[in-house]
């Protein structure tokens, strides 16, 4: 079993009365009616319906919690602040109350939850993570339960091949159908308008991906973020986040279903998960 400390997550606090339907109202996925001990996977888009981060929304006794890159906290409150108006929403880069763990594998718990999550009555929340069923559990503690298990958990994700945020995407260029956010239950074709949601809707009903970020197995020298990927000769996509001989690329249609394929000094072979869901050839 995998249970690991992510010093580079964060919480940023979505309180107040109108919390659920301000949030609704800008983020891909429907935040309505999220129980306690759930959590509904997300992302903040711009008006032209480019990426600009992606989160775990949880409940809160006043409100909601989003789970994000520590990083990205600053620069959410400050975007949804933008939005506020007259609803009776108070933001706040929460990542100072919370330490961020997950937990994976055989042994990691079941409905009732994982080990190290909260007893009744205890601060902390733990949930599953709503993307795979193999992901595992998020846990919001009050203080670091286990070592910094970054590596670890990175090695996870990337065995499932799940897009992590910043590294593997681009804001205000990437497109949520190219990360599998439809796959991996991150938008909602049924709860109504939201901020980014008209280009999200045509990519989809009108067949318009032409890229994926796809999951590839590293043979060799792992290469830098950004390298170009060769189909051929011709270049066909680009490298983004990988670890120890795993990594995901963004690539086009033709080079994730191509045998091999050539990046600096590494050979790439894609490796299409069970949950990938490519257009037909």
């Amino acid at each position: 079993m995998g249970f690991a400390y992510l010093p580079e997550r964060g919480v940023v606090a979505v309180r107040g009365a109108d919390a659920v339907p301000f949030l609704q109202g800008l983020v891909s996925n429907d935040v309505a009616g999220i129980a306690p001990g759930e959590a509904r996977f997300a992302a903040l888009l711009t008006p032209q319906g480019k990426w600009l981060a992606d989160f775990f929304v949880l409940a809160a006794a006043d409100g909601l919690l989003l789970e994000c890159e520590r990083g990205q906290a600053p620069m959410l409150v400050r975007l949804l602040s933008r939005y506020r108006l007259r609803a009776k929403v108070a933001l706040e880069d929460a990542s100072a109350a919370y330490a961020v763990h997950a937990a994976w594998g055989e042994g990691a718990g079941d409905a009732e939850g994982p080990p190290g999550a909260p007893a009744a009555g205890a601060p902390g929340l733990a949930v599953r993570d709503p993307r795979h069923p193999a992901a595992g559990w998020r846990l919001l503690l009050p203080a670091p339960a286990a070592p910094d298990g970054t590596e670890a958990y990175d090695l996870h994700r990337l065995s499932l091949g799940l897009p992590d945020g910043s590294r593997d995407l681009e804001a205000g260029k990437s497109v949520l159908l190219e990360a599998g956010f439809d796959e991996l239950h991150g938008v909602s074709w049924t709860k109504g308008c939201y901020m980014g949601q008209e280009l999200t809707a045509r990519t989809k009903y009108r067949g318009l991906l032409k890229r994926r970020l796809v999951p590839v197995a590293v043979s060799g020298p792992l290469p830098p973020r950004g390298a170009p990927v060769l189909l051929d000769g011709a270049e066909a996509g680009e490298m983004r986040s990988g670890r120890d001989g795993l990594g995901i690329a963004l690539l086009r249609l033709e080079a994730a279903r191509a045998p091999a394929l050539a990046c600096g000094e590494a050979v790439l072979t894609p490796r299409i998960p069970d949950w990938m869901r490519l257009p037909d050839a």
